[in-house]
């Protein structure tokens, strides 16, 4: 007999580790979204009110400008935080990186940071949204509400102490804002600093989109109403109250009415075929037949 042979022993093969969920990221980035809506928010609010208080006031203290230069950057590391933590629970790391260039601006350049409170604007319009317009609209009037405010003290901060600067105080900064948002170009103030400059062609551009946001908005209602035709409940609703309903504006309770009433005259024609049809077991056979005699 041959000896023993050992089969040589074959290491078992792990198995492969499977590849991370995107949905799985994509649902944790979403609970962390919904876990730091209104953290995020206030931040914004407190830093929008540290950034504005030495604009606003510019012979203030100097223990007050040290507090406020301290939550600004409080703040600030505050977003770079969040922003990391995004970037690690989005399925693509990259990805999300390149979909958010502001983000990252603001983050790496800290003299950007005025462009955070653009997520103000974002978050009060996720917070409280329960219809589409009603987002739209107070995004519309958030926006513009922060865009005034922002050129106003962004602008201000960016020419006062310009030699020939129009724009001096706070005053002068929210006129010129509300002059340029408008599109009305007054001219009596404008700004000549580089820095002055790229923010009014900011507002402008910021001006321009929400005046299309609030016009798409009427349009979309105008056509929703027209297209909904009168009320339900409204006189005219009623079905022969003078007229015929165009094509395209039958209401649903309309559609419902008729239904059951095709229901009800159908239950009125099998009751009566059947009250018609004669008994079982007779015929044509059983009819009396005329006598030919008579």
């Amino acid at each position: 007999m041959s000896p023993d042979r050992t089969e040589p022993t074959v290491p078992s093969e792990r198995p492969a580790s499977a590849p991370p969920d995107p949905d799985a990221g994509k649902a944790r980035l979403r609970r962390w979204q919904a876990a730091t809506e209104w953290p995020l928010t206030g931040v914004s609010l407190l830093f929008l009110v540290a950034y504005g208080v030495p604009i606003a006031f510019p012979d203030a203290s100097p223990d007050v400008r040290s507090a406020c230069a301290g939550v600004l950057a409080l703040t600030w590391l505050a977003f770079v935080v969040d922003y990391v933590v995004r970037t690690r629970l989005a399925p693509h790391t990259w990805r999300y990186v390149r979909s958010h260039p502001l983000e990252l601006a603001v983050v790496v350049l800290p003299v950007l940071r005025p462009l955070l409170l653009i997520s103000v604007v974002l978050r009060l319009n996720r917070a409280n949204a329960v219809r589409l317009r009603g987002r739209v609209v107070r995004f519309a009037v958030a926006g513009t509400a922060l865009l005034v405010l922002v050129g106003a003290l962004t602008v201000t901060q960016a020419e006062r102490g310009v030699p020939g600067a129009s724009i001096v105080n706070l005053g002068d900064g929210f006129w010129w804002a509300v002059v340029t948002i408008t599109t009305v170009g007054y001219g009596d103030l404008a700004p000549v600093s580089p820095a002055g400059r790229v923010i009014a062609a900011g507002l402008m551009l910021g001006g321009i989109a929400l005046l299309g946001v609030v016009t798409a908005t009427l349009s979309s209602w105008l056509v929703e109403r027209v297209a909904a035709g009168p009320d339900d409940d409204g006189p005219s609703a009623a079905p022969g109250a003078g007229g015929e309903a165009a094509v395209g504006m039958v209401s649903q309770a309309q559609v419902a009415l008729l239904v059951a009433e095709v229901k009800e005259l159908r239950g009125e024609i099998v009751a009566s075929h059947r009250t018609a049809a004669p008994p079982e077991g007779t015929g044509a056979r059983d009819a009396p037949r005329d006598d030919p005699r008579d």
